[in-house]
């Protein structure tokens, strides 16, 4: 018997191969070194929302992050990789478990230098896919020409939301306020940056020189779909160390398993020179272009085809 769902998905997984290539050519073009590093790995770095999947003693990785910033540690300029990624128990219409990421990272470079990178990416791919600077998504037309919105945390909340950044953080309504009241309003008119986190909403960021209780992180959403996470890199060993065993605390008092320290990724800190990192994910990006209603849509299988 045929398998007719997947027969559908046709004509959307071909669109999704030209969008992997046009992605690869880009970075290519850019001088990027491609890479490859281990799906598995002794532990994942320790973050209070996001759960890594075991594999024996050691787990599947939740992103690349830590292993490439060991290569940017080596002396490694600018290099990106296209890969499988797992994290327990994420499904919904835009998650799936296992999923596939876009990150790269480039020495001597920053959060506001990536949002750059960012808009040449993804124009340089509606360009190739489309033949248009603007694509059609959840029923709006969207404007990729630059320059895009940029509006700081601080900002969406004053529009958005009753409370300020402070009580919401006090109040534990941090997330809930983020995707229920301002998520949606990003991103529908021209794809919108919102940047400058609160440090406890940014585990692996640079803190900003003029104000310690910001991170240099920045989210970019189109159509009010989050796409990607940003951030100038912390390159400081000790304040690394004091943020993971704070994300562990957090998952202890949520009745979350604790991960062990990634000792050799803060034992080669030391070597990374200022730089900036960004992950992408490509199957919402696929949505985007294709203007899908889940995520189901735009990979080969559900886990529940499996």
């Amino acid at each position: 018997m045929q398998n007719w769902a997947l027969s559908r998905r046709q004509k959307a997984l071909q669109q999704r191969a030209r969008l992997v290539q046009a992605i690869r050519k880009f970075f290519i073009d850019q001088g990027y070194l491609e890479v490859e590093t281990p799906y598995r790995i002794p532990t994942p770095a320790p973050e209070s929302h996001i759960d890594a999947v075991p594999s024996s003693q050691w787990f599947l990785h939740t992103s690349p992050e830590l292993c490439m910033k060991r290569m940017l540690a080596a002396g490694y300029q600018k290099i990106f990789q296209i890969c499988r990624c797992w994290r327990e128990g994420e499904r919904g219409s835009q998650h799936v478990p296992e999923f596939t990421l876009l990150e790269w990272y480039q020495s001597g470079c920053d959060y506001r230098g990536l949002m750059e990178e960012c808009e040449a990416l993804i124009q340089a791919l509606a360009k190739t896919l489309r033949q248009e600077q603007k694509i059609f998504f959840r029923g709006h037309e969207i404007d990729l020409t630059a320059p895009w919105e940029r509006i700081s945390v601080k900002e969406a909340f004053l529009y958005y939301s009753k409370i300020s950044v402070a009580e919401a953080l006090e109040r534990n309504l941090f997330d809930e306020i983020m995707i229920e009241g301002i998520e949606s309003r990003l991103g529908v008119k021209k794809p919108t940056f919102i940047y400058d986190y609160p440090v406890e909403r940014a585990a692996l960021a640079r803190l900003k020189q003029e104000d310690q209780t910001i991170a240099e992180r920045f989210e970019l959403y189109i159509g009010g779909l989050e796409i990607a996470n940003a951030f100038s890199e912390l390159i400081d060993p000790e304040e690394q160390r004091k943020r993971f065993e704070l994300e562990n605390s957090i998952r202890l008092s949520l009745g979350k398993p604790t991960y062990l320290i990634p000792e050799k990724f803060l034992a080669e800190m030391d070597d990374m020179t200022p730089s900036a990192g960004i992950a992408l994910g490509v199957d919402r990006l696929a949505m985007i272009f294709l203007d899908a209603k889940t995520i189901d849509e735009v990979v080969a299988f559900s886990p529940e085809e499996l």
